[in-house]
């Protein structure tokens, strides 16, 4: 990281951005260009591991890349605003990124996933057991192998 004064170190900081972020951007290495979808998600972390659900049709675009290859990068962010600095304009945030490899979940792990999501969404209480016997519901889980964390505020 160039400024390192900026780094989130504090991985339960780095916690607090993904909890109040609503929308998660989801990078794919795709056959000619990069991929990029946002996506509601859920998550569960334990100890320093963040694992980071979301859920799709069973067919498209995405899953097709996902596939082929399942090296993946996300990304989230909260901008607070614009700040004149004295010389020049910048953005007041708070931005994660991650990086892991993107499995499908099957049986209890579906159910995992979906339950994490209703509770990320506000939705804790649907039955995360239905929306996973959907038969046109995938659930993905990223197990994150590495992440960062990264902000900007106005000094006052």
């Amino acid at each position: 990281m160039r400024k390192d004064q900026r780094e989130i170190k504090c991985f339960e900081d780095i916690l607090g951005v993904i909890e109040r972020c609503q929308t998660v951007r989801l990078g794919i290495n795709g056959e000619n260009f990069p991929y990029v979808v946002p996506l509601t998600f859920g998550y569960s972390a334990e100890g320093r591991k963040l694992k980071v659900y979301f859920h799709c049709a069973t067919e498209g675009r995405k899953l097709d890349m996902l596939r082929t290859d399942n090296r993946v990068c996300l990304e989230w962010d909260i901008l607070h605003g614009y700040v004149e600095t004295g010389h020049s304009v910048t953005a007041d945030y708070e931005s994660v990124i991650a990086f892991g490899r993107a499995e499908r979940c099957e049986g209890d792990k579906k159910v995992e996933a979906i339950k994490a999501l209703l509770e990320h969404t506000g939705y804790a209480n649907y039955s995360a057991e239905q929306c996973a016997a959907m038969p046109i519901v995938d659930a993905w889980c990223v197990e994150c192998e590495e992440i960062t964390g990264k902000k900007r505020f106005l000094k006052k």
